[in-house]
Parts: C-alpha cells; structure tokens; sequence
C-alpha cells in the first residue's frame, strides 16, 4: 500500500509518522512519500527578495529541513519512502500529491503548526478529507503522559514552615 504522510515537522505530524512505522511492523506492507508543503512566497517577500529562484530554493530548504526527523523514523524502522516538497495551499498541494503519486490512503496528523491557519481559514486535514478520493486516516496527538502516583504526592506536600 502506498500512503502519503504529510509532515509540517510538528510533533503530533511525528505522531502519525509513528503510527505508520507500527502499521509496518504489524505486517502492513508499505511504502510511504512523506509530504511537506510550503505557503507560497508573500507579496513583502517577491518585492524584498527581487528573485523568484531565492524564493523558491528557501522553500525547498525549509521543506526538506522540516522532513528530516519523519524520514530518520522511517529509515530507522526500514520503511520504503520518498520526500517530497511542493509549494501551494497545502490542503489543495496534498490531495494533488496524492493522486499524482497513486497513493491508496493519505495518513495525517489532526492538527500541527498552522494554529493560526486553522483559526482563519480552517484545518489543513479537514480540507484533506473534503477533497481527497483516497480514504484519510487522521491519527490524533498522543496524550500527555500522566504523573506517576509517588509525583503526585510529593507535589501535594506542604512546604516546611519558614
């Protein structure tokens, strides 16, 4: 099975990357094409910079920079993958990849590090899930690890008169 991962390089995108790494190692034979996606070049930014290949080579930079922990779990966990960095509206970007590449599934975190993306314009995954004609598995941020009983009690002490 072939299986897009988009990766933003946000630890809950690290999440899903471990969720298929599992999937592997149960026996579901993959390959994978991690994914990034860069927001186009700002108006400020095409004025100030003056050349569209500067532009276009620091957003390749940045992708393959935010791709490299996801491709060291995959290699680590001898998972088939190859990275790839486009630049565009990532929701759009990712559906495109997907058919482009003949993935059968697209595996994705819930949220990353578009906070302020998701409150404007709406989540990247859910524009994923509206779009795409492959299935989407959203895999949700692992929970935050709970304090052991012998923490909890000694936070709960007072504090020695002074």
């Amino acid at each position: 099975m072939k299986i897009l991962l988009p990766v933003d390089g946000s630890e809950a995108a690290l999440d899903a990357v471990r969720y298929v790494v599992r999937l592997s190692r149960e026996g579901l034979p993959l390959q994978c094409v991690l994914a990034n996606v860069q927001e186009p070049a700002t108006l400020y930014e095409m004025v100030v910079a003056h050349d569209a290949d500067v532009l276009q080579r620091v957003a390749r930079d940045a992708g393959a920079h935010a791709l490299k922990p996801a491709e060291a779990l995959l290699r680590e966990a001898g998972v088939a993958f190859e990275s790839e960095v486009a630049v565009g509206d990532p929701g759009h970007s990712l559906v495109d990849m997907a058919e482009s590449d003949g993935c059968e599934m697209i595996v994705m975190s819930a949220r990353g590090l578009g906070a302020i993306r998701l409150a404007l314009l709406g989540s990247v995954s859910q524009a994923v899930v509206h779009a795409s004609p492959v299935p989407v598995l959203i895999v949700k941020p692992a929970p935050e690890p709970e304090a052991e009983p012998d923490e909890l009690a000694e936070s709960a002490e007072p504090a020695p008169p002074a």
